[in-house]
């Protein structure tokens, strides 16, 4: 999964490396420390890397080193252990630079990073990401370590140090193969709640419809998400634009024709044949003859509305009034809608409280009220599935 721009960025920093270990020792060691290095170098440039390596050892085994030849052989020999792919060899050479001392400021950085991705391509995920952390630490800013760094915890299978690292701390937005590499930790361990924590971190960051659709299908499939919430669910991939076929258009409203809400099944079945998804084909007059029944449904609910408020008014529970008002936010008047909605909710005496404040939740966060519609589903705590539905639609909601 590691990407091209990884391997490019530790490719880059062992090329540097290699160019500046040459460069200025010559006059600094002693002959029998540099005529072996010269010669290493010069294998070295003709790909000759296990010669180049025999002659670093030559240079290695001289007597009395001081610290700066030590620390040129070792840089001379991680180089070129990089380069013949002895990603182990070379990762030590380079850790035993660092610890020297003798490398400053942004050649200190490449080292580190050099050491991190040496560590990866040798599978020591663990040390891959301490040196990644380490170079971070250090005031690294390339975005491929931050990815490597994820990576090397995801293969070790710590969805929590993937989590962590994944951390939207200080402002930052976590790249999406990020979030990707957190949700498939989870999923590998067959961890379905942090599975789930994960993709809605998705969706809250990169809103694809596919991440909806994951998202939406594992609520559905929870322990106790309740059957009656099928209009609700169809509200949120609606939203989410989740609701494409001909098939879902009339589910949909039909369920919204039974739940009472003629003026949803309008806009819904108005939805439809603007996608073109009704109105085609051969169920086309099975599409016209649901068509012609919700236009009957709302003429009956337009023609008795008088008497409705009346009724829903003088009900002792306050459902009727916030089924009512829903109607109104979906005809068009949400004003007047939220007002009745939220009278039904005071009232008390309701079937199901939290189906009522996530409907007036739903109904806030469509009419424009943004804060009050978050502060709404912020209250659901149903454990029927309620409660879950109105967490994506503050997810939904906040990023609006």
């Amino acid at each position: 999964m590691i990407g091209s721009t990884i391997l490019r960025a530790v490719a880059l920093a062992t090329a540097l490396l290699l160019a500046s270990a040459t460069a200025s020792w010559a006059d600094a060691v002693r002959p029998e420390v540099g005529n072996p290095l010269k010669a290493a170098d010069s294998l070295f440039k003709a790909k000759k890397y296990r010669e180049a390596l025999a002659k670093v050892a030559e240079a290695d085994a001289a007597a009395n080193k001081t610290p700066y030849e030590t620390y040129v052989i070792q840089r001379t020999k991680g180089s070129i252990a990089a380069a013949a792919g002895e990603n182990d060899t070379a990762a030590k050479a380079f850790e035993a630079v660092i610890a020297s001392g003798q490398a400053k400021g942004a050649d200190q950085l490449k080292l580190v990073q050099a050491v991190a991705g040496l560590y990866y391509n040798a599978k020591d995920y663990a040390k891959a990401a301490q040196w990644s952390a380490r170079y971070q630490k250090e005031g690294g800013t390339d975005p491929a370590m931050q990815t490597l760094l994820v990576q090397s915890y995801f293969l070790m299978n710590d969805c929590a140090a993937v989590s962590k690292a994944v951390g939207e701390g200080n402002g930052r937005k976590p790249a999406e193969q990020e979030l990707q590499m957190l949700a498939n930790c989870y999923n590998k361990q067959k961890d379905s709640t942090g599975y789930v924590a994960a993709i809605e971190r998705l969706v809250t960051y990169y809103p694809k419809k596919e991440y909806w659709t994951d998202l939406l299908n594992r609520v559905q499939k929870k322990s106790g998400f309740s059957d009656r919430l099928s209009l609700d669910v169809f509200r949120l991939k609606l939203a989410t634009g989740n609701v494409n076929s001909a098939g879902d258009y009339l589910e949909m409203a039909q369920l919204a024709i039974q739940a009472g809400f003629p003026s949803e099944a309008k806009k819904i079945v108005d939805k439809g044949y603007e996608t073109k998804a009704l109105g085609n084909g051969k169920d086309a007059e099975r599409h016209q003859r649901l068509r012609d029944l919700v236009a009957k449904r709302m003429a009956e609910a337009t023609q008795n509305r008088a008497q409705a408020e009346k009724d829903a008014i003088a009900d002792k529970s306050g459902d009727a009034l916030v089924s009512l008002g829903y109607n109104y936010v979906s005809e068009g008047a949400p004003q007047k809608g939220l007002a009745f909605m939220e009278q039904g909710i005071k009232k008390g005496g309701l079937k199901r409280p939290d189906d009522a404040k996530l409907l007036l939740g739903i109904a806030q966060l469509q009419s424009g009220s943004k804060s009050r519609g978050l502060e709404t589903l912020h209250g659901v705590h149903g454990k029927d599935g309620t409660a879950d539905l109105a967490r994506l639609w503050i997810l939904l909601g906040q990023r609006a």
